[in-house]
């Protein structure tokens, strides 16, 4: 891919006021299916068309860009991120891809021998289900292995975690609070959001602002060009999540939309936050066996001093209040619900709040739910109604789904096929989010679509064409903006460039596929996300008309 000047990728303030021509590649756009060029002037998208149309605009731009067969789409957003957390597992110690727990321990003793100045190790990603020893780390193997420095070592789920001693230590009167376990268990509850707090508030404000720079250029190098944000008290900090947002005010690279997950709507305003949302916990995780049920978990016994059914954070009065003051306030109420119990609570609240203030109100407010695991067709139409946005995450199915998974061994087989019910959404009206609530699974944009599209359940899989629409238009609906998320005359924009092979239509209906890929069908093509095909290569990514992102040698 070559351009005619570089200017535009060196300079942001004279990126806002370029004039850019692409052209010579295949531009995805329900304005032109058969485009191939596209028109960007101060920072929106001026036109789409054919390459004979584009001549009459190449002697009046700024840049000419040659795509050289590239495929031009709409940039990714990802509706649910934890930014800082994302960084320190990119530069810091990532256990997802340890496979046992003795793999597990040596790469905690190579990290706390590689980083002898760190007031505290911070570490993410260990998953003790898929280890052959099917236990987490004890607290004496981890002082042993850290020579009795402070490590804070959450489960993949981010809903509990392992300590060493000398962390316990920094919090007075954690071995009072529930979901302390003395040693044995992962603390989980009011005794991990402690030791949480107290991990978070050890690392230096130049730590945490390295960790931001690294997730936001990685976001920029996959093709994501906006970042929800889910911060809250029980999360982050709010040094935190102020911090992140004034970095992507005043440095290029994804945007990011905050959300602040808090009961206190007065809060969120003053943070600066789109909405008091996201992570607001109305349970746990189905992983650490909190995530709120309306039956036992299967194998609860097997897993001592477990809830039976999970942990309920919130009720439905609280969720209708919550929902009744964020609405009369103008901001987004969100909540975090797994559960099928949560998943009630959630819905009997939000119900309420529209009894109160009337349902038209309600659903022009567009409220959130993350997650949204266990949902029942009830559910599903009650999203319907109330105009709820289910912001999910396709690749929790990818990792945990199917007979043999994680979820399996939780519900059983039965339930745990009932989880993530994508179709079902899409065929109730119901808008979709699509994110990955990294970092417990990684940014991998076209691996969500991939995962929505080819679900383990095979009753729940979209066509990609929703799934590539709900990892783009559908993060901009969900703050509000139907006017973004497509390469549209008058869209913001927000774009990347791909290598990649055929495009075509693939569907969950063979039918339909061998239907859409007819040319005269009119339908823009996608890259094949069969698994086992190679994903697209990202080149380039731009925001807001500005280049974020350019893969080095091209």
């Amino acid at each position: 891919m070559s351009a005619g000047s570089a200017a535009s990728e060196t300079s942001a303030s004279a990126a806002e006021h370029r004039t850019v021509l692409l052209r010579g590649g295949e531009v995805h756009s329900p304005a032109d299916p058969f485009a191939t060029a596209m028109v960007v002037e101060r920072g929106h998208v001026a036109w789409v068309g054919s390459e004979g149309a584009a001549d009459a605009f190449a002697s009046g731009v700024d840049d000419v860009v040659d795509l050289e067969g590239a495929l031009v789409t709409p940039a990714f957003v990802d509706a649910h991120v934890h930014t800082t957390a994302t960084g320190f597992a990119l530069t810091g110690l990532d256990l997802s891809a340890a496979a046992s727990l003795a793999e597990a321990a040596e790469l905690i003793r190579a990290h706390a021998a590689a980083r002898p100045a760190d007031r505290i190790l911070i570490g993410h990603g260990w998953d003790a289900s898929r280890w052959p020893e099917r236990r987490a780390l004890t607290r004496a193997e981890l002082d042993g292995l850290t020579g009795g420095r402070p490590l804070y070592l959450t489960r993949i789920d981010v809903h509990s975690a392992v300590v060493t001693t000398a962390l316990l230590d920094l919090v007075p009167g954690v071995r009072d609070l529930d979901g302390f376990h003395d040693g044995q268990r992962p603390l989980t509850g009011d005794a991990h959001h402690a030791v949480r707090a107290a991990a978070f508030a050890a690392v230096s404000p130049a730590q945490r602002t390295e960790a931001q720079r690294a997730a936001r250029s990685h976001a920029a190098s996959l093709g994501i060009g906006t970042l929800h944000e889910c911060g809250g008290p029980q999360i982050s900090s709010e040094e935190d999540f102020t911090g992140l947002l004034d970095l992507a005010r005043t440095e290029a690279g994804p945007r990011v939309v905050g959300y602040w997950a808090d009961l206190d709507i007065e809060r969120a305003r003053a943070l600066g936050a789109l909405g008091a949302a996201g992570d607001l916990f109305a349970d746990g995780s189905l992983g650490s066996h909190t995530a709120c049920l309306h039956e036992p978990y299967a194998d609860h016994a097997a897993h001592a001093g477990t809830a039976p059914t999970g942990a309920a954070h919130l009720d439905a009065p609280t969720v209708a209040a919550h929902v009744v003051a964020c609405t009369e306030a103008g901001l987004q109420a969100g909540f975090h619900a797994i559960g099928d119990a949560a998943l009630t609570a959630v819905v009997e609240g939000v119900r309420a709040a529209a009894e109160k203030l009337g349902l038209a109100r309600i659903r022009a407010a567009r409220h959130r739910v993350e997650h949204a695991e266990m949902l029942t067709p009830e559910t599903v139409a009650a999203f319907a109604e109330l105009g709820l946005t289910a912001s999910v995450q396709p690749a929790f199915d990818a990792l945990w789904g199917g007979e043999e998974g994680m979820y399996a061994d939780r519900l059983g087989v039965e339930r745990a096929r009932t989880l993530n019910p994508y179709a079902a959404l899409l065929r109730a009206g119901v808008p979709l989010a699509f994110g990955s609530d990294s970092p417990v699974t990684p940014l991998d944009p076209w691996g969500t679509v991939r995962a929505a599209a080819f679900h383990r359940t095979p009753e729940h899989r979209i066509s990609v064409r929703a799934a590539f629409t709900a990892h783009t238009r559908g993060g901009w609906r969900a703050v509000g903006r139907d006017d973004a998320g497509t390469l549209v005359p008058g869209a913001p924009a927000d774009y990347a460039v791909w290598r990649t092979g055929e495009l075509l239509v693939q569907a969950p209906d063979g039918r339909v596929a061998r239907w859409s890929t007819d040319p005269r069908s009119g339908t823009p093509g996608l890259p094949d996300l069969t698994p086992g095909a190679d994903l697209p290569v990202c080149l380039r990514t731009v925001v807001y008309g500005q280049t974020v992102f350019v893969r080095p040698n091209e």
